[in-house]
C-alpha cells in the first residue's frame, strides 16, 4: 500500500469541485492525489495527472483503485459501505471511517446516534406511512420537514409539508431502496450556523471559527466568517459540540456541523458532512490553513495547520450557473473591477443553478464585503451587466 516515494499518495473517490480543491491544496504540502473519476471531463480530472475512470459503485473498480495509495478519502459520501468494509478488512485506510460515513449517508442513523449522545436536534421520527406522519404532526404541529433518509443534498430529498394533503404528494415520490422517510419539526430559527473540525488519527483536533450561512432553496448562497454578533462564549459552546461529535463518530479528516441558531444561546443540530464542505470554502483565502489542506494533513496523520483568521472577516458567495456558457469575459471584468476578490471557478460545464464557483473576499466591514462579493457573483452569472 505504501507509496514508493517519500511523500504519500491520497486516493480520492470522486472528481468534483471538492477533489479539485484538494488537488490545489496538495501542492502546498507535496502530497500526491490519485482520482477515481466517473468521466475524463469531471472538473477535478481536468487538472489532475493521475486519474482512473471508473464506477465507484463497483467493488472491483474500488479495489484496483486502492492499489498504491496510502489512504482513501472522498469527494462525496455515496460509496457503498459494504464495499468500504471489505476494503478496510484488506488493510485499506478509509478516512473518515465507516462509522462517520454511515451517519453522513443515512440521516436516520445520524439522528439516532446524536440522540443517544443527548445532543440538541429538532424533534424527529422514522415513519413508514401517512398515518404515522399524522400521529407525529398531532404531537408537534404543522408544518413538517419530510426527508428521504439517504441520497439528499443541496435541498434534494427534502420537502416542507404544510398539511396532510402535501404529505400525500410527497410520499408518493420514489425513494431509494435503502432509504426511509424521516419527519422532523420545522424549527423556528434565527439564522443558520456552521462549524468545521479537522481531526487526525492520534486525536489532534483543530476547530475553525463558527460561520453564518444563508441558504436559498436548500443551496448555500453566502457565508460570513466569523458569524456576526456571536459571543465568544456561544461560539466556544458550538465548537465544543462539533468536537464532541468528532469523538463520538471517530471522524478522521475535516467534517462540518450545520446548526440552527435558536436565539438565547441555544442551537439545534441540522446536518453533518463528513468531508470538506461548501460552508468552509472561505478558508481557502480567509484562514491560515484551508479546510482542504487540513483534511489532507488529518487523514495522513500529519500535524494540523492553524485555522486562525487571516483577516477580521471573510465573505464567500457561491456562483451558480446562469446565462453565460463562457464565463471568461465576465471573469476578467470582475478581476479588473475589484482586484481584492478571489474568484474560484471549478471548470464545470455551466448549467442553470449548478455550482460552478465561488467568490471570496477578506476585509474589515462585512456589509462592504457582502456587496462586492454578491456583485461579482451576479455579474458572473449574468444577473447584472455593469
Amino acid at each position: 500500500m505504501t507509496s514508493s516515494a517519500h511523500f504519500p499518495t491520497v486516493g480520492v473517490v470522486g472528481a468534483g469541485q471538492l477533489a479539485r480543491m484538494m488537488i490545489e491544496a496538495s501542492a502546498r504540502v507535496n502530497i500526491k492525489i490519485k482520482l477515481l473519476a466517473e468521466t475524463p471531463n469531471d472538473c477535478a480530472a481536468l487538472i489532475s495527472n493521475n486519474v482512473e475512470i471508473g464506477d465507484y459503485k463497483n467493488y472491483d473498480t474500488l479495489r484496483k483503485f486502492c492499489e498504491n495509495v496510502d489512504v482513501l478519502t472522498f469527494d462525496h459520501e455515496h460509496v457503498p459501505l459494504e464495499h468500504l468494509k471489505k476494503l478496510e478488512l484488506q488493510g485499506v485506510k478509509i478516512r473518515p471511517g465507516i462509522k462517520a460515513l454511515s451517519c453522513a449517508q443515512d440521516k436516520a442513523i445520524m439522528r439516532t446516534t446524536l440522540s443517544e449522545a443527548k445532543l440538541e436536534m429538532p424533534r424527529w421520527a422514522i415513519v413508514k406511512n401517512q398515518e404515522e406522519i399524522e400521529n407525529f404532526a398531532a404531537k408537534i404541529g404543522w408544518p413538517l420537514v419530510i426527508k428521504s433518509s439517504v441520497g439528499g443534498y443541496d435541498g434534494k430529498g427534502v420537502w416542507i409539508a404544510q398539511d396532510i394533503t402535501e404529505v400525500q404528494k410527497i410520499i408518493e415520490s420514489p425513494i431509494k431502496e435503502s432509504s426511509q422517510w424521516l419527519v422532523e419539526e420545522r424549527v423556528n430559527f434565527k439564522r443558520e450556523l456552521a462549524v468545521h473540525v479537522a481531526r487526525s488519527p492520534h486525536g489532534q483536533s483543530v476547530v475553525y471559527p463558527v460561520v453564518q450561512s444563508t441558504q436559498v432553496d436548500g443551496v448555500c448562497e453566502e457565508v460570513i466568517a466569523p458569524a456576526p454578533n456571536l459571543s465568544d462564549n456561544h461560539a466556544s459552546q458550538i465548537q465544543a459540540i462539533a468536537l464532541k461529535i468528532a469523538e463520538i463518530l471517530d471522524v478522521i479528516g475535516v467534517f462540518s456541523v450545520e446548526l440552527f441558531d435558536l436565539g438565547d444561546g441555544k442551537v439545534s443540530i441540522n446536518e453533518l458532512a463528513m468531508r470538506p464542505h461548501n460552508s468552509g470554502h472561505w478558508t481557502i483565502d480567509g484562514s491560515n490553513t484551508s479546510q482542504f489542506e487540513n483534511h489532507l494533513r488529518a487523514i495522513l496523520d500529519l500535524p494540523l495547520g492553524s485555522p486562525s483568521l487571516t483577516s477580521p472577516n471573510t465573505v464567500m458567495v457561491n456562483v451558480l450557473g446562469g446565462q453565460f456558457d463562457d464565463m471568461y469575459k465576465p471573469f476578467m471584468h470582475c478581476m479588473a473591477r475589484d482586484p481584492e476578490l478571489k474568484i474560484h471557478l471549478y471548470g464545470k460545464e455551466v448549467k442553470l443553478g449548478r455550482k460552478v464557483g465561488h467568490v471570496n473576499i477578506c476585509g474589515e466591514k462585512v456589509s462592504d464585503l457582502l456587496e462586492r462579493a454578491h456583485h461579482a457573483a451576479d455579474y458572473l452569472t449574468g444577473k447584472i451587466t455593469e
